[in-house]
């Protein structure tokens, strides 16, 4: 006899009856239907309303189908305003942070997992304790840290950098990784000291071909990270030229009609759409990895 009984929504008993199958599939194809409609319907309007008449778009009357199609806003929006260029910038900035992201959380991770630093946990509860504060309540100091960057006395702003050095000391990517880390033997990495390999030839020979998932993670969560961000390119890349995507449609807006407007967020939105349906399943794999032992 089992000492714990599984407590469901539906009694065990019920869905032997019919009734309480039909009540079940109710409440499963309810429940899913309006999860789906709460994430897809967005997407809809955004891209429907792109396929529309700028004078049909302005009617006080919302259309859930187009009167008229015109899939050529999206055409005019990519032609008119540059995307390509604006698109390039992004991929130069998420590319960017990265790379960055992926050198210092990866060896901040490491070095905190297995290293052993005096007085690890505390550096560790301090990077937490960030994850606390609002993102508004950063902006002002880290703004005053890349205008004029300590001991270098430097101005990051209209450069990447000022993108790529607020982003790669990441919090929580630092826990992800840690977490990870702490699950792989200490014996493996053991038998690589005894046979000469220092800190780093254990880090790149060992500790990152078994990370692969959690990398994955922590790079989709860098590159989405960045590739959507606005108020912060907004504050350091004042300079049109050097402007990501999102920045861009938000200052062309009032150049723009607006179903071009929308057309050219439908694009700006698409890589992240790609990228998560394609790595969904190591998101969540990379997600859980860490939490189980085995």
């Amino acid at each position: 006899m089992s000492d714990s009984s599984e407590r469901t929504l539906i009694a065990p008993a019920e869905m032997n009856r019919r009734t309480g199958r039909l009540l079940y599939w109710f409440v499963l194809c309810s429940t899913v239907l309006g999860f789906t409609l709460a994430f897809v319907f967005p997407l809809y309007w955004m891209a429907g309303g792109a396929l529309k008449s700028s004078s049909e778009l302005a009617d006080p009357t919302p259309t859930l189908i187009p009167h008229t199609w015109h899939p050529e806003s999206y055409s005019q929006a990519w032609a008119n305003v540059g995307l390509s260029h604006y698109f390039l910038n992004t991929l130069l900035l998420a590319a960017g942070a990265w790379l960055t992201q992926l050198l210092v959380d990866v060896s901040a991770a490491y070095a905190l997992s297995k290293l052993r630093p005096v007085l690890g946990n505390i550096v560790l509860g301090m990077m937490l304790a960030t994850l606390m504060l609002p993102v508004s309540a950063l902006l002002v100091p880290t703004y005053l840290t890349v205008t004029d960057v300590p001991v270098f006395g430097v101005n990051l702003i209209n450069t990447p950098w000022a993108i790529w050095l607020p982003a790669c000391a990441n919090a929580f990517n630092i826990f992800i990784l840690k977490r990870f880390f702490d699950q792989i033997p200490a014996e493996l990495l053991d038998s690589a000291r005894m046979d000469g390999a220092g800190p780093l030839r254990v880090l790149v020979s060992v500790v990152l071909p078994l990370s692969r998932p959690v990398l994955a993670v922590v790079s989709i969560f860098a590159v989405v990270g960045v590739w959507k961000d606005f108020l912060w390119p907004l504050l350091v890349l004042p300079d049109p030229a050097r402007q990501p995507i999102t920045v861009a449609l938000n200052r062309l807006a009032e150049f723009m009609p607006a179903n071009q407007l929308l057309a050219g967020m439908v694009m700006a939105s698409i890589p992240l759409l790609v990228i998560f349906l394609i790595f969904q399943r190591h998101i969540i794999a990379g997600l859980t990895a860490g939490s189980l032992k085995g």
